[in-house]
């Protein structure tokens, strides 16, 4: 994800080569994800469920600007394709050696036929790899909406709302239609309209009369008085309703985000390290819960991941591969 030098929607003041907000943002998303995979049922679950997810979506949009589609799509392949295999690779592996430590067999464990599922992703990884669905999906979305954005680099234009109307409705036919999702592809549609949403947001100036209705809104999805969402699988609970919710949720932490940001510097820091801690935290609890208390698995699923991201980044060539 790209970092824009420009305000977004008044939310922040830019640093200087670096938006601080945007991280601090990315960290308490982050940190809702693996809550959210730590509390499996519940009220805790269902609240981080009913934001997380859009929060990243939201997030990549508000920081879009159109740039040239054939660079950009080459760029999106290589920079995430490359580390989501890498990342895939080395959960496979330790699977193989772990499962049989604990007496069970690896999740894969039918050579080559489990070939054609890991290569669809998606629906087709479970257990420690349940999030893999999300990078594939987001970047796909990215590259259709850079597309659509060089097209109309306007996303207040008129012509966004013509285009809207019928891709909520595919976002959600496709999920009554459908549960098989190669590679998160089944989401592509509601990450664009939220892609979409981010964007138009960040042309917009904050005002203080907007603080009570998105605080119903959030609170109202928060306390689940609306379905969660499972964007994984398309399950997007009430039309409009749940998904609205995500986002005013979304929008307010991105508010705070901005005014914590200069006293945040941890919660930043975990930010700069969640692709890493997206893609490893749901194996350390996999593999780790039925030995350990909640509390316990929250701090290693963050701390793990966290601390190998800053011997990652130690290495250039490693930080190049897999970051």
């Amino acid at each position: 994800m790209e970092h824009s030098g420009e305000n977004s929607g008044g939310a922040a003041t830019p640093s200087p080569g670096r938006l601080d907000w945007v991280d601090v943002a990315r960290g308490i998303g982050i940190i809702a994800v693996v809550v959210g995979h730590v509390w499996t049922r519940g009220p805790v679950r269902d609240a981080m469920y009913s934001f997380h997810m859009p929060l990243f979506f939201l997030l990549s949009g508000m920081l879009s600007r159109p740039q040239p589609i054939i660079a950009f799509a080459r760029r999106q392949l290589f920079g995430q394709m490359r580390p989501y295999f890498l990342f895939l690779a080395l959960g496979i592996a330790a699977d193989q050696l772990i499962e049989p430590l604990k007496g069970n067999r690896p999740i894969f464990r039918d050579w080559p036929q489990d070939i054609g599922p890991l290569l669809l992703g998606g629906s087709w990884l479970a257990g420690p790899f349940i999030i893999f669905w999300f990078v594939p999906c987001l970047m796909m979305a990215r590259i259709i909406f850079n597309i659509l954005l060089c097209r109309w680099p306007d996303p207040l234009d008129r012509r966004w709302a013509l285009f809207v109307p019928p891709l909520l409705a595919v976002a959600y036919g496709l999920g009554q239609w459908t549960q098989h999702s190669p590679l998160g592809m089944i989401t592509v549609p509601m990450a664009l309209l939220l892609l979409w949403i981010g964007a138009a947001w960040s042309r917009m100036d904050w005002q203080g009369w907007m603080v009570l209705p998105l605080a119903l809104f959030a609170l109202a999805g928060l306390a689940g008085l609306f379905p969660t969402l499972n964007m994984k699988a398309s399950d997007y609970g009430w039309p409009l309703l749940s998904i609205g919710a995500g986002v005013a949720t979304s929008l307010l932490l991105f508010r705070l985000s901005a005014q914590v940001a200069p006293v945040a510097g941890p919660v930043a820091i975990i930010g700069r390290a969640s692709l890493t801690i997206m893609y490893l935290h749901v194996a350390i609890i996999h593999y780790l819960s039925p030995y350990l208390g909640k509390g316990a698995l929250l701090a290693l699923a963050l701390l793990g991941p966290f601390a190998l991201d800053r011997l990652l980044r130690l290495s250039p060539r490693a930080t190049r591969w897999l970051l």
